[in-house]
């Protein structure tokens, strides 16, 4: 498998995982603003809080991942753009 391949499986594989917190989050990954809301909104208690905080570990590797693509000349396909 090529790294060309790899990087997007990559993606598609964070981005089930990120439609899916952004679900339990109740958020729509198209509402930027309902996203910046929701991860700015804290929970007490590790239960209440681990899908907000688990959907923000991802975005974080969704970005880093696209910008290792974009270094490599890889355009990364919009969020959810499968």
């Amino acid at each position: 498998m090529s790294g060309y391949d790899n990087h997007y499986e990559r993606l598609a594989a964070l981005d089930r995982e990120i439609l899916h917190y952004a679900a339990l989050c109740g958020v729509d990954v198209a509402d930027h603003a309902a996203i910046h809301h929701c991860l700015a909104q804290h929970h007490d208690g590790w239960p209440a809080d681990k899908p907000r905080e688990t959907l923000q570990g991802l975005l974080l590797l969704r970005l880093k991942v696209e910008a290792e693509m974009l270094r490599l000349g890889m355009p990364p396909p919009a969020l959810g753009g499968w």
